[in-house]
């Protein structure tokens, strides 16, 4: 969430920005400024008087060893006075500071001055696209008649076992799966990311921590009877590893990787744009996360998308990347990079990766600090980005590898399936 002191100091920059969103925060900052207000006062108020409190002890104390009870009794009834009012203040000060950190969970990250104003997809910018459009052989298929072809995904066994958006991976499909996972892990490894293999599961805490909860509580998968979240990616738990630490300078920046099914709701999500692998309950994604010094968090952003590029060059996929404007970004992102395949069968956009800074935003919920080169506590940057999702990854490598005697498999993951054509 955001920090109040940057609130307070920069109340116009605040509500200028979150226009960008689309959103006239006016009201809801006048308010936090006036709950802020509000708490000092009573934390000011409540000092004092414990401050009194402590130094009329002290005298009952002198006041008794001199032999001088009865003024000593007298105070003491003073602090009992002091007690209950201190009592009060502390109940005033608990609610006034819980309503303050209610409001702020409600209020979205501050959009970097780079952030286009939109309100849709549609007004994303491109700033870069690579790859040839492959031209098909009439009779290509879109995936999902691929998969139901060669076998490879059952989408009707899924939708049996559990429901619609659960789809089975069979033979060839599966392993492909498999490789894709493992190549996406050794990649990031390669670039000195930290694997780690990360609950499923997490608790309310953790989904506050990174700013899924209350945000996106509908999209969630609820274990009601632990309260517990299904995760909807590997973000959360790879991001909570560092609540409430203290992080030494030296520390950073910390990299971390880690492969991690998600699961998604996606309620009232319908239509042909979410048939096959383009939209699921469940998939597969491999995660990329960093937590960085706030003065190299935007080069750690820019070092991300170039890793993803290199990835998506390796497998030989037409792409682009779109800085997404106001109206698309995410809740708790300053600053987001989409990566998006062309499906050829499709003749359609996928999106397959974002990339994304949060500044302190996460920082400030999670209490993820590092101690600076002076000495002080300061928030450190947290930033992610997938690398990659794996379903319209594979959507895009079986509809633009397809031929006339099968889909072709991508030269550098023959290592990892061990065939290089699914027919």
């Amino acid at each position: 969430m955001l920090q109040v002191p940057f609130i307070r100091e920069n109340k116009d920059l605040v509500i200028n920005r979150l226009a960008v969103r689309n959103m006239d925060a006016t009201a809801m900052i006048e308010d936090v400024l006036r709950l802020d207000e509000e708490r000092r006062a009573l934390q000011t108020k409540l000092d004092a008087i414990l401050a009194e409190s402590n130094s009329i002890s002290k005298e009952i104390g002198i006041l008794f060893k001199s032999g001088q009870a009865e003024k000593a009794n007298a105070l003491k009834a003073k602090t009992g006075d002091l007690k209950e009012e201190s009592k009060t203040l502390n109940e005033q000060l608990n609610t006034t500071a819980e309503a303050l950190n209610q409001l702020l969970y409600k209020i979205p990250n501050v959009p970097h001055t780079s952030v286009p104003k939109g309100n849709t997809e549609e007004d994303n910018e491109e700033i870069f696209k690579k790859g040839d459009i492959p031209k098909l052989f009439d009779g290509a298929l879109p995936h999902w008649e691929l998969a139901k072809k060669y076998d490879i995904i059952d989408f009707e066994l899924g939708n049996k076992i559990t429901g619609a958006g659960f789809p089975v991976y069979k033979g060839k499909g599966a392993r492909l799966q498999r490789a894709l996972i493992a190549y996406f892990l050794d990649k990031n490894t390669a670039a000195g990311y930290t694997e780690y293999q990360l609950p499923h599961l997490v608790n309310e805490a953790s989904g506050f921590g990174t700013g899924q909860l209350p945000d996106k509580e509908g999209q969630m998968y609820h274990v009601t009877e632990d309260n517990l979240y299904l995760i909807p990616t590997a973000e959360v738990p790879g991001t909570n590893i560092f609540r409430d630490v203290l992080l030494n300078d030296s520390d950073l920046p910390i990299s971390i990787t880690g492969y991690t099914p998600c699961f998604r709701r996606e309620a009232g999500s319908y239509g042909a744009h979410v048939r096959g692998l383009n939209r699921l309950h469940q998939f597969d994604k491999v995660e990329i996360l960093r937590v960085e010094h706030p003065d190299n968090s935007y080069q750690a952003l820019d070092t991300m998308v170039d890793h993803v590029k290199d990835i998506l060059n390796e497998l030989k996929l037409p792409y682009r990347i779109l800085r997404l404007c106001g109206g698309d970004i995410g809740f708790t992102s300053a600053l987001t990079y989409d990566f998006e395949v062309f499906s050829t069968a499709q003749d359609r956009w996928l999106e397959i990766s974002s990339v994304s800074n949060f500044e302190t935003f996460q920082a400030n919920r999670l209490k993820l600090r590092f101690k600076n080169s002076n000495g002080k506590n300061e928030l450190a940057h947290t930033l992610n980005g997938s690398s990659l999702a794996l379903p319209r990854v594979l959507a895009g490598i079986l509809e633009n590898y397809q031929t006339e005697d099968g889909i072709k498999i991508p030269e550098v993951l023959i290592p990892y399936t061990d065939f290089d054509i699914i027919n």
